[in-house]
């Protein structure tokens, strides 16, 4: 299936979905300083967009509400039910985005409980199952995963995602054991586009893990020979990341910055998602300059949007 995919220069870069910190509040300011080739929402239950009453039904909608500079964007979904999976997916193309991307690799608990994230490892069958559902809605569909789940089962595991041709696989090169405990293998990546390769299979590998920066993601593309690679905590406090700019941003610019995030929070997530949310960005933008530490203190102090954008307003 043609898709914007297909279009993009490589090696290309993706912001990778981020559970309440990647919000259409945070994507909008990421967008707005110097976009990624490629944005994924936070990660969605597909269980819920089709099961719960209307409120709830509604805050998850939020997950997916998006701009039109974001594009392409793409809707991150998980679900262990392939029905789920295609009425979701079914309702993202209706919501118009450009693509899905499914989840197999959160080592959340609660996620994998249900057979959902990393659980996906251990049982192939049912993954490619839900990609296939995902592929009913006619957008093209990608997955994002791990080396394996208490070892390294890419030889395996990889293979039975191929089958399936999806559009894209991102890599996270670690098992779901390792959690973020140890550095990412990216000679797996690697191995990866290798057994893609061996294959015959025209899926895009992306790789994903302790990405720094776009001078690191384009030299582990460069080794690797991935077609990209997905970047994910340096965005922290960092709007700029994918910004063309060789000097690193002044005390203001991040000063200024948060104000303008906190002000899109407000206008965007406000009702939905509580203003505390916002507060594990503070160090991120606050930080590296003498006073900054104290600024911070003030801010975890406060616990609404004027308090915040007073006390920044006042380091002007």
């Amino acid at each position: 299936m043609d898709s914007f995919w297909q279009g993009l220069a490589k090696p290309f870069f993706i912001q990778a979905p981020m559970e309440d910190v990647t919000d259409v509040a945070f994507r909008t300011l990421i967008t707005r300083f110097g976009k990624p080739d490629v944005m994924y929402t936070e990660f969605t239950s597909a269980d819920g967009l089709v099961l719960a009453p209307e409120e709830g039904k509604k805050a998850l909608l939020k997950k997916l509400e998006y701009g039109e500079a974001e594009r392409p964007v793409v809707a991150q979904l998980f679900t262990s039910k392939p029905a789920h999976m295609e009425a979701a997916a079914k309702l993202c193309a209706e919501l118009g985005f450009d693509g899905i991307d499914i989840n197999m690799g959160c080592p959340d608990r609660s996620v994998e409980k249900s057979g959902c994230g990393a659980a996906l490892i251990k049982n192939p069958a049912l993954a490619r199952e839900l990609i296939r559902a995902a592929q009913k809605s006619g957008l093209p569909v990608s997955v994002k995963t791990r080396l394996g789940y208490n070892t390294d089962e890419l030889e395996t595991w990889l293979p039975e995602l191929l089958a399936e041709n999806p559009v894209a696989i991102t890599i996270h090169a670690r098992t779901r054991k390792e959690m973020s405990l140890v550095p990412a293998r990216w000679e797996r990546v690697k191995r990866a586009v290798e057994i893609r390769d061996s294959l015959g299979s025209k899926t895009l590998i992306v790789g994903n893990g302790d990405v720094k920066d776009l001078a690191d993601a384009r030299q582990k593309a460069k080794e690797t020979g991935c077609d990209g690679v997905m970047l994910g905590r340096a965005i922290y406090g960092n709007p700029w990341l994918y910004a063309k700019r060789t000097e690193p941003p002044t005390p203001q610019e991040r000063i200024d910055a948060l104000i303008e995030h906190i002000m899109l929070f407000e206008e965007k997530m406000s009702g939905v998602s509580n203003f505390a949310t916002m507060k594990k960005h503070f160090k991120a933008y606050i930080s590296g300059w003498d006073g900054a530490k104290h600024l911070r203190v003030r801010l975890m102090e406060i616990s609404t949007a004027e308090e915040a954008i007073a006390i920044l307003e006042s380091e002007e």
